[in-house]
């Protein structure tokens, strides 16, 4: 009886993993997502000017900026990720107080995923990455220049998706990025930040 029962199972269950199995199959490789993006930088000077002092530390603000990605899954599992965002960010040194102005950060970002689910109700992914980082549009305080050293980092990634229909899904979306850049005030006064962002974002994605 059991037997008889296990063979009906299977039997039953046959067509619907191959039509699951098309379907997977005849859907394209490409995503991308929107989203509201908050970039929450964990800044910190690693070394510094001597003659800044011990005491010296440095503050970047928060910005909340929309967020473009493009997906390719290479297997249903495996995907790579394009991240495409800019972001405005006032910085300033403490101790002694000393006002940077402001600056854009373009930190395109591309990390390579895994899916846990593809094709489940909730689908989880974790990404390992590379990015790097361009500084520009300074808006600098009269009588201060202030340069920033473009540079490579490394990135890691958590999010899920949760379909909505065939095509559109929400997403949550996580990424650590780790950065540092040299800063050079007026020419002479150098600093190592670690800017270091945690990025999170929140939006929807559309698989075509």
């Amino acid at each position: 009886m059991l037997g008889r029962l296990m063979l009906i199972a299977a039997t039953l269950a046959g067509p619907m993993i191959a039509a699951a199995e098309a379907a997977a199959a005849d859907r394209s490789p490409w995503m991308v997502r929107g989203r509201v993006l908050a970039v929450l930088p964990e800044e910190d000077l690693d070394s510094i000017n001597p003659v800044l002092g011990p005491n010296t530390d440095v503050s970047i603000d928060n910005s909340v900026v929309p967020e473009l990605d493009i997906t390719y899954f290479l297997t249903p599992n495996i995907a790579a990720e394009l991240i495409l965002g800019t972001t405005p960010h006032d910085a300033k040194v403490k101790s002694p107080d000393v006002d940077l102005g402001s600056v854009w950060l373009l930190p395109p970002t591309l990390t390579l995923q895994y899916h846990f689910a593809p094709e489940g109700k909730i689908r989880p992914y974790l990404g390992v990455g590379v990015n790097y980082t361009i500084f520009y549009g300074k808006d600098e305080p009269g009588g201060t220049t202030v340069d920033y050293e473009n540079r490579f980092g490394w990135a890691l990634q958590a999010g899920v998706d949760i379909p909505i229909d065939d095509h559109w899904a929400l997403n949550v979306d996580v990424k650590q990025i780790f950065l540092s850049t040299e800063v050079t005030v007026n020419g002479a006064v150098k600093a190592d930040v670690d800017i270091d962002p945690l990025l999170v974002g929140v939006g929807v994605g559309y698989r075509f």
